[in-house]
């Protein structure tokens, strides 16, 4: 599990962590937070966890050998300052020290870190890799090769093999990309001197506290340069709410080469909150030509029944089962590829907050489990909005009379609702789709 930063429905979004190795495309959730963990679990820590360091900071990457010496040399006071921190949390002395051996500054995870907002990519492009043949391929035979393993996580947490297959394809590649980077210097790294010194010094506790407890060994923690561990990529305080040992060797093992306890986590985390078996995350739909786009919202929940009545039927013509409430989304706007998305949507979500990452886990699990491609086009022609561009587009909206409430560059619900409104105001169908044409014509 990592964390993500997203931008905006129909523009870019860049993930960080996963097996894609590439950015990915978009959510209309502008938060910031880690993947399965609403940063609540920093909240049961003591407040003097995620207090800030006194140590000052360098305000320059370093770019030579004395600046690294220097950021290295501040590193370890701040390294000396955390470890009074770290005890007042519960961890002993002899846990930190064998933890923090030998570590030192990593300038390539502040240049990770630094970068990752210019990145784009549109969900055409991000599925296309999410779903390729190769990736279908690789998942029929994990769930082939794992098949009893699967099947007894399946009837033990109620989650679909095909579903907790399809993240571990997303996250690590079925294993094959995990992450070599030691997860203590990389945390520490970003406590010390990235953007979010708070969450990661929380999260720095969290995986002290999984060493302590004899779950791993220091060099033995090895994920992403954010942090994410494992098969399935859990981030620190995720593992301690929601690892599980189903090996029943006694230690919650994400990280060895046999992805049992990674793949049971995945399932215990999907159940926790709240999955529903035989409920599918989404089903793609055809939209009747007169449709209010507006109902294409979060917000608006209908059964599938009364959508038929609507005009929105499955992509056969046929009404689609009544699985639940569900509700409308069009990742790339009125062009692109219409869902019906039910509640399992929300709880892959957790897991990962970009719309695009959801469908990608949802589509896969579909495709590896006998389920066609998507009939519906893409808007292919169009490209991801940069973030400078997505600022601008914000800034247009807000002086044409629409405000975004904020210039952020994450195209959020709040901006979207501009864009509608917009859209709206010039007889343009508000399928509330930030696209490149949208701010040509706000210029």
């Amino acid at each position: 599990m990592r964390w993500a930063v997203t931008f905006g429905a129909g523009s870019a979004l860049f993930i960080f962590g996963s097996a894609l190795a590439q950015p990915a495309p978009s959510s209309i959730r502008p938060e910031v937070r880690p993947v399965a963990d609403t940063v609540s679990r920093a909240q049961a820590l003591d407040p003097v966890v995620i207090a800030k360091p006194s140590v000052a900071r360098p305000q320059a990457r370093p770019a030579s050998l004395a600046e690294l010496s220097a950021a290295d040399a501040g590193f370890q006071q701040w390294i000396a300052e955390f470890r009074s921190r770290a005890q007042a949390q519960g961890i002993d002395s002899a846990t930190f020290d064998r933890a923090f051996a030998g570590v030192r500054y990593d300038p390539d995870v502040i240049k990770h870190d630094s970068n990752q907002s210019e990145f784009t990519k549109t969900i055409w492009d991000y599925l296309d890799s999410a779903a390729s043949d190769s990736r279908i391929r690789n998942g029929k035979a994990a769930l082939r090769d794992h098949a009893r393993t699967l099947e007894a996580i399946e009837a033990r947490y109620g989650v679909e093999k095909e579903v907790v297959v399809a993240v571990w394809g997303l996250e690590s590649a079925f294993g094959a990309v995990r992450g070599r980077n030691d997860v203590i210097r990389s945390l520490a790294t970003l406590a010390y001197d990235g953007r979010r010194g708070a969450f990661f010094e929380a999260q720095l506790i969290a995986a002290l506290t999984i060493l302590q407890s004899g779950d791993t060994t220091p060099r033995n923690m090895t994920g992403s340069w954010a942090g994410a561990m494992g098969h399935t990529q859990f981030m620190p305080t995720s593992y301690l709410d929601y690892a599980v040992d189903f090996t029943g060797d006694g230690k919650r093992d994400i990280w060895s080469d046999d992805p049992t306890d990674a793949l049971a986590s995945t399932a215990a985390y999907l159940a926790k909150f709240g999955w529903t078996k035989g409920q599918p995350w989404g089903v793609e739909v055809k939209l009747p030509g007169n449709f209010n786009y507006a109902s294409a919202n979060r917000k608006t929940k209908r059964n599938p029944s009364e959508w038929a009545r609507l005009g929105v039927v499955g992509v056969n013509g046929e009404p689609v089962p009544d699985h639940g409430p569900a509700s409308i989304l069009l990742p790339a706007g009125g062009q692109g590829v219409a869902l019906m998305i039910f509640d399992n949507f929300a709880v892959i979500e957790r897991y990962n907050t970009a719309d695009a990452y959801v469908i990608g886990v949802g589509h896969l699990s579909d495709r590896i489990g006998g389920g066609q491609a998507f009939r519906g086009d893409w808007p292919r022609g169009d490209r991801a909005l940069t973030f400078s561009e997505r600022k601008e587009m914000q800034r247009r909206l807000t002086a044409a009379g629409f405000s975004t409430q904020g210039i952020d560059g994450r195209i959020g619900p709040k901006t979207l609702d501009a864009v509608r409104a917009f859209q709206q105001s010039q007889g343009l169908s508000a399928d509330g789709y930030a696209s490149l044409q949208l701010l040509k014509r706000l210029r």
